[in-house]
């Protein structure tokens, strides 16, 4: 680890130890986007690089603060452990070499620290807006970064290592990529912010804006169809809110339309991928025949996972491991790392997440349109990531962004299902009826003392401020 990249390390440490609840994932976010995987400490098989050993300092921040779930613990938090345990659990009929406990502890630790972390510090919806502002403001200068990558064909990031010095080109076009391992991932990580963005607009408009154009332009410097699409899935996610009455009807129309073009189309629906070629050199082909192939290889790797996926495909293996192709299908890499029982938790993780953004805007915060869209633009993002997934392997710090989505509607929800149990405020309060709540101030007012109630009753006895555990 170079000298700025241990400063850098330390006070974002510092930080994740010292500011308040509320303020605890942007000393982790930073920490996290902005230092590549170059930086870190080997001890001898564990390697610790930067974002590892912050999701540490929150771990240990975490125990010494006596900080829990919100809510208690859900569905989710329930499948994510299970995840964890069946991945180490399988881990152990695969290459100690390869793909090994050691190894596989490292993603666990991973995956489920970052949706717990998130999880425990996001608690209530202003503070989840205050967070989105700063990861607004916090894309910008890697937006600027990678215009520059454009312009120059060099990577300033490079200085730490893990990213190459020189920009990758491809059909003339230079793919900048920032601090993160591939081009197609930073274009992701900017594509499938800007839901959230818009999420927040009402709120806080000028970050929301300059996060908005700045997701725009990585997606325009990545270069890659990819995170193009990732756009397309975000626009699409939102729109569905106007036609949120019928979605059970469009889920239907969806699942019809491709049992018929399973029937039409010489070969499966997913082949669709291979046609799309939005950046120019795009790699639609190898996608579509992977998913293929896990199919038709479907007994090597459905128990335990399978530490072999050279055969599947035509080209050669990947350069860190010879043995496997690119699994260039992040659902795919769960299913050859831990089995189908590992495919199967993430994608019920995901379906769980779905539902609860339809429930939270179906029953207790209805009646405050501002917040059901900002929840439902949780969903639009973690929308966008799950079918950025079919196409994309999140193999780095990309991926905190994936669980933070799912852990945000988690903790939102579990924290509105706490407010609507038995010793949910006074209807007075939280009355979907209450016609005198029709004003911006008395929205406030009535949210403040939700809130307030809500913290009095997880802690125990009353607090300080709204929002504030004990």
């Amino acid at each position: 680890m170079n000298p700025v990249a241990l400063i850098f390390f330390l006070v974002c440490a510092a930080a994740l130890l010292a500011v308040p609840r509320k303020w605890a994932p942007v000393p982790l976010l930073i920490g996290c986007t902005y230092m590549t995987l170059g930086q870190g400490i080997e001890l001898g098989p564990i390697s610790l690089p930067v974002y590892r050993m912050l999701l540490l300092v929150g771990t240990i921040r975490v125990v010494t603060k006596g900080e829990s779930l919100p809510g208690g613990l859900n569905l989710i938090d329930k499948l994510m452990i299970a995840w964890g345990g069946w991945m180490l659990f399988a881990s152990f009929f695969h290459d100690p070499e390869r793909a090994g406990p050691v190894t596989t502890a490292g993603a666990v630790f991973n995956q489920t620290l970052i949706y717990f972390l998130i999880r425990i510090w996001c608690a209530d919806l202003e503070e989840v807006g205050d967070v989105i502002r700063i990861i607004a403001l916090l894309l910008v200068p890697i937006a600027m970064e990678m215009m520059v990558e454009k312009l120059t064909g060099r990577n300033i990031f490079a200085v730490f290592g893990g990213v190459p010095d020189w920009v990758v080109i491809r059909e003339g076009k230079l793919r900048a990529q920032g601090p993160f391992r591939h081009p197609i991932l930073a274009g992701t990580v900017g594509a499938t912010c800007i839901p959230l963005f818009i999420g927040i607009l009402k709120r806080h408009r000028i970050a929301a804006m300059a996060g908005i154009a700045a997701g725009i332009v990585m997606v325009f410097a990545s270069a890659s169809s990819g995170p193009v699409m990732s756009l397309f899935a975000c626009g699409a996610a939102l729109l569905m809110w106007r036609f949120k009455a019928h979605l059970n009807k469009l889920r239907v129309a969806a699942v019809l339309l491709y049992v018929t073009l399973m029937f039409t189309m010489t070969k499966p629906p997913y082949y669709l991928i291979s046609r799309i070629d939005i950046s120019g050199g795009s790699t639609g082909w190898h996608r579509s025949f992977l998913i293929e192939q896990t199919f038709k290889h479907f007994s090597e790797w459905w128990l335990f996972g399978t530490d072999v996926t050279r055969h599947w495909m035509p080209m050669q293996g990947i350069a860190h491991d010879p043995q496997h192709t690119d699994i260039t299908n992040y659902y795919i890499g769960f299913g050859v790392s831990g089995g189908l029982l590992a495919l199967l938790l993430v994608i019920w993780m995901l379906l769980v997440a779905f539902k609860w953004v339809g429930h939270i805007h179906d029953n207790r915060i209805a009646q405050w349109p501002d917040q059901s869209f900002m929840i439902w633009c949780f969903g639009a993002c973690l929308f966008s990531h799950a079918a950025t997934s079919i196409s994309v392997a999140y193999f780095d710090q990309s991926m905190l962004y994936f669980w933070l989505s799912v852990a945000v509607i988690s903790s939102v929800y579990s924290i509105l299902r706490l407010g609507a149990g038995s010793a949910a405020p006074d209807p007075e309060v939280l009355d979907s009826d209450n016609d005198d709540i029709d004003d911006a101030e008395s929205v406030a007012r009535a949210n403040a003392e939700w809130r307030r109630r809500l913290w009095e009753r997880m802690a125990g006895d009353a607090v300080g401020r709204p929002g504030e555990p004990r």
